[in-house]
Parts: C-alpha cells; sequence; structure tokens
C-alpha cells in the first residue's frame, strides 16, 4: 500500500497535530453504519496501536492502517485538504473515497 500526502494536507496536518503526541490512523469506520462493509474513512489520532495496525510510511511521517481494512482502500491512495471545504479528502487515482474526510482526536487529551 502506498500513500501520498499532498503538500497543502502536510500543512493541516502540522498544524492541526501540533504539540499532541499519539499515533496518526487511517481508519475504516464501520460503527453505527449498519453493515461492516459500508464504511467511512477518517484520520484519528490515537494514543495507542491496535495489534493488527500496519505502518505505512509517508513523506510526512507513518500512518497506521487496520490491516483488516484494507480490502476496503484502494493501493494508492492520496490524502489531500480542501481549502474550500475545509475538510482533508481521501482519494485514489480512480475515486473519492471521502472528499470530506474528519481528523478526530481520540486521545485522552481530545481537542482537535
Amino acid at each position: 500500500m502506498e500513500i501520498k500526502i499532498t503538500e497543502a494536507a502536510a500543512v493541516k496536518l502540522n498544524e492541526r497535530l501540533q504539540g499532541k503526541e499519539g499515533y496518526l490512523k487511517l481508519k475504516y469506520d464501520t460503527e453505527g453504519c449498519g453493515c461492516v462493509v459500508s464504511g467511512v474513512a477518517a484520520l484519528w489520532l490515537v494514543d495507542e496501536l491496535d495489534s493488527d495496525d500496519l505502518e505505512v510510511v509517508t513523506s510526512s511521517g507513518s500512518i497506521y492502517i487496520e490491516k483488516s481494512k484494507i480490502v476496503f482502500l484502494d493501493e494508492k491512495l492520496i490524502i489531500d485538504f480542501s481549502e474550500a471545504a475545509n475538510c482533508f479528502q481521501l482519494k485514489s487515482p480512480n475515486q473519492y473515497l471521502n472528499p470530506r474526510m474528519s481528523l478526530i482526536d481520540q486521545t485522552k487529551k481530545a481537542s482537535v
């Protein structure tokens, strides 16, 4: 798996995560979606990693993905930031996986 973080996304990630500790995860969240194959991709800042998290090294640092959820994502991903929508975007060369992706602080000291 390959993840590219655009310059715009890297700047926003640095701004929003400045001074915070934790691991950045690309989470395929299925809670409340009704079915395990229906989910929403989001960026989560977490205190700890799970045993099935895989590290993907990017030019802006590591991002972790649950091994069991990789099947729902494309092999090549791009994390971008839209100034117009004021949100992150997850896309691949073929599609938008989430054009309005959130960054959610799941740490015990949450306030992103």
